[in-house]
């Protein structure tokens, strides 16, 4: 577990409940929470307290249960004193060292096939309990989402990082919105992974001399695709309900704290654009791997048609070849030319020259192509 009192001189970093009790919450400033969600459920009774200490209030059992979910899809949702979002995030993440890091349905927990790129596809949900002055998140075991934002938010504490223009967060929903735009942000090294394989797969499937055989890797990249696109539209929903409900926030007091409301709707808008980035392209790389199988089955036949075109048009050069054959060949006693002493290659001759006048008349009409 790691606590953060974020404030205007800095970030200060503790790892301990009691003395955050003990202290309180300062005049200005707020605190972030995270935890791992074995480490929530073993202390949710000393989290509840600490909550009850410094806002008077507790989470309901429902949202704890959310939180505790592994398998829940991403959600919004809120009281009165509180919000809640569930965002199952989109990055490459070690699935191996995650007990925690399930795949996107029940059905398809077995190991993927095909290339390392599918298999380190981790979808676990990320929850986010946003009150006034206090961000609790829980997380999957090892998430590096938590350590690589945490890292980024100390750095952005520091006196050299505020004197260049480094801006820390205004609030626990300043704050969420920025760790899951870092969450999506992190999938965008995966969807370059993913575009380099699927090119590679369209090279092969659209080259007429390879023989292409890795179909199960091929079906289960489609579907993976197609599981992820279900994920940000899950996503995009809960960003679009948490947008929804900040409008109706009542109106800042002072000017400074409008100011800060509408830069939390800029920032959500924000992150909103790009989970609908991030749709966009899932949706073009599936397109993409679809009409790389269309094409592949259409070169496919017409390459079968070009070798039957060819072999047809051998066989009518060789029909008239073996009716000569089979006319010289009949047992009558008087024929013609059968007694000439030049009979024999009279008669190969006009074979030859029939086969290549027909050969001619089929190459000009291109019914003869490479193989």
């Amino acid at each position: 577990m790691r606590i953060f009192d974020i404030h205007s001189e800095g970030v200060q970093e503790s790892d301990s409940l009691q003395g955050l009790q003990a202290r309180g919450l300062g005049a200005q400033g707020f605190v972030w929470i995270a935890c791992e969600r074995s480490e929530f459920e073993a202390c949710l009774a000393p989290l509840q307290a600490t909550l009850q200490a410094l806002c008077g209030l507790q989470l309901l059992d429902f949202h704890v249960s959310d939180l505790l979910n592994a398998q829940l899809p991403s959600h919004y949702d809120y009281t009165s004193e509180y919000d809640v979002l569930v965002f199952r995030r989109l990055a490459a993440g070690q699935a191996a060292a995650n007990p925690d890091a399930l795949d996107l349905a029940p059905a398809h927990k077995a190991k993927r096939s095909g290339p390392p790129i599918l298999r380190r596809i981790d979808t676990s949900p990320v929850g986010f309990a946003i009150l006034d002055r206090v961000l609790l998140t829980v997380h999957p075991s090892g998430c590096a989402v938590r350590d690589s934002y945490a890292a980024k938010l100390t750095q952005s504490g520091n006196a050299t990082a505020r004197a260049v223009g480094a801006h820390l967060p205004t609030g626990p929903a300043d704050l969420m919105l920025r760790i899951v735009n870092h969450m999506v942000d992190g999938y965008l090294a995966l969807r370059r992974e993913l575009t380099r394989q699927l090119d590679h797969w369209q090279a092969v499937l659209l080259n007429p001399r390879s023989r292409f055989n890795n179909w199960s890797s091929l079906l289960d990249a489609r579907l993976t695709l197609h599981q992820l696109d279900e994920v940000c539209e899950e996503q995009r929903a809960s960003i679009q309900d948490w947008i929804e409900a900040l409008k109706t926030w009542p109106e800042p007091p002072t000017a400074a704290l409008h100011r800060e409301r509408e830069l939390l709707q800029v920032r959500s808008r924000d992150v909103l654009e790009h989970i609908e980035r991030v749709i966009r392209h899932v949706r073009r790389l599936e397109q993409n791997a679809e009409i790389a199988i269309q094409m592949h089955f259409s070169a496919q036949s017409h390459r079968t048609n070009d070798i039957m075109r060819t072999l047809t048009a051998l066989t009518a050069v060789f029909l008239p070849l073996n009716l000569m054959a089979g006319i010289f060949g009949m047992n009558f006693e008087f024929m013609p030319v059968l007694h000439l002493a030049y009979g024999f290659w009279w008669a190969l001759g006009g074979m030859l020259l029939t086969a290549a006048v027909l050969m001619a008349y089929f190459w000009r009409k291109h019914y003869l192509t490479q193989l």
